[in-house]
């Protein structure tokens, strides 16, 4: 549409930088740029009736990546054109779509999964996330999230972050890290931004983004405990997959408070969407693996991924819910997969999650999956 060529030839279009090799490129929605300085131009100027109009034509019609590309856009032109943005373009819980950093950290959608493939990189112990633009298991797509294993010691910790080349935890592209015990049967999931309001950093050395105490007053020194993924033991080597139980603080799944009147009130950034916490941090999700079923002719586990896995594998699960407190009663429903994982290539997994779970914690609990686990299987 010729809004759209006009938006993206403007000087506030997102520059993304072009990588060699298998590595994905910066997304364009990593971080919004500063809105240009336009006020005085006929796009600033607009009838906010008009604008609003035209920004939720583009919603509707550039409704898949890489066409959302337009939608980040508009974001881009003006602070005005920002906060209707803002306003026009639903959360990933009412339409499933992922706009912006900030849609990583929402609940995923109430109806359906949303489809993502993870690719992995032995050599350099890199996972990547991934939007699927087609149905094709091959086809990378839009890029997501990015998760690079270090060892510390005896421990093991995937720093996750929205760039596939930058994993410093002083990063502005940090979003969390998963630390592995001794044993590595036992995961902690670290968010880098208050999962809650009071929400306090964890202590002790191994929550630390920084190594001083204090980089500034705007960001925390330590990140913020949201989970755990726990491996059961099977001393006893008896036949069947791994066993796990999640426990998380998942985004608060309500409505979002109507916008105020007042302008100056607004969101002027879309990247401090990622920054808003949560409402209320009583409740906890309790996920586990849905038991799978043992198929007498093929003499293995077996559990229907609907074709979404194609190649047998101990990293496969589904994970129900025992305690969902995006529910009204607080109860889950153990029929419902609310994650899933599985194996389609010799490095490549399909990730399917939906409500209450986000992106980001949908990917830090199938991290959790890769590596030996000896006193697991």
């Amino acid at each position: 549409m010729p809004l759209s060529r006009s938006l993206l030839s403007r000087r506030f279009s997102i520059s993304s930088r072009d990588h060699q090799g298998d590595t994905p490129t910066e997304p364009e929605s990593r971080m919004l740029p500063p809105s240009s300085n336009v006020s005085g131009s006929s796009w600033s100027a607009m009838l906010p009736e008009l604008l609003s109009e035209i920004i939720r034509r583009v919603e509707d019609t550039e409704d898949h990546w890489p066409l959302r590309r337009d939608v980040v856009a508009c974001a881009c032109v003006s602070n005005k054109w920002r906060e209707i943005t803002q306003e026009t373009v639903r959360s990933p819980r009412n339409s499933g779509k992922i706009t912006f950093p900030s849609c990583l950290k929402l609940p995923g959608p109430r109806d359906f999964s949303n489809q993502c493939l993870i690719k992995r990189n032995k050599r350099t112990s890199t996972f990547y996330l991934y939007l699927p633009l087609t149905p094709s298991f091959t086809d990378k797509g839009k890029f997501l999230l990015a998760a690079r294993r270090f060892r510390t010691g005896a421990y093991t910790e995937y720093v996750i972050s929205l760039d596939a080349h930058d994993f410093s935890q002083a990063s502005n592209a940090y979003v969390g890290k998963l630390r592995s015990d001794f044993l590595g049967t036992n995961f902690t999931v670290y968010d880098s931004k208050p999962p809650h309001n009071g929400a306090k950093p964890s202590h002790g050395k191994a929550s630390r983004r920084f190594a001083s105490k204090q980089i500034s007053p705007q960001v925390p020194a330590g990140n913020f405990e949201v989970g755990h993924v726990s491996y059961k033991f099977n001393l006893l080597k008896s036949r069947g997959p791994r066993r796990m139980i999640s426990t998380l603080h998942c985004p608060s799944s309500s409505p979002p408070p109507p916008p105020p009147s007042s302008t100056n009130q607004r969101l002027c950034d879309a990247t401090k969407m990622m920054k808003k916490p949560i409402k209320d941090g009583s409740g906890l999700t309790i996920l586990k693996n849905k038991a799978p079923r043992w198929h007498e002719h093929l003499q293995c586990w077996c559990l229907n991924f609907h074709g979404r896995v194609t190649v047998a594998s101990v990293k496969n699960f589904q994970l129900v819910a025992t305690v969902d407190q995006s529910q009204p009663s607080g109860k889950g429903d153990e029929e419902t997969v609310l994650l899933q994982f599985g194996k389609v290539g010799d490095d490549t997994f399909t990730m399917d999650y939906r409500q209450p779970l986000s992106a980001f914690q949908a990917f830090a609990i199938c991290l959790a999956s890769f590596g030996t686990k000896l006193a697991c299987e």
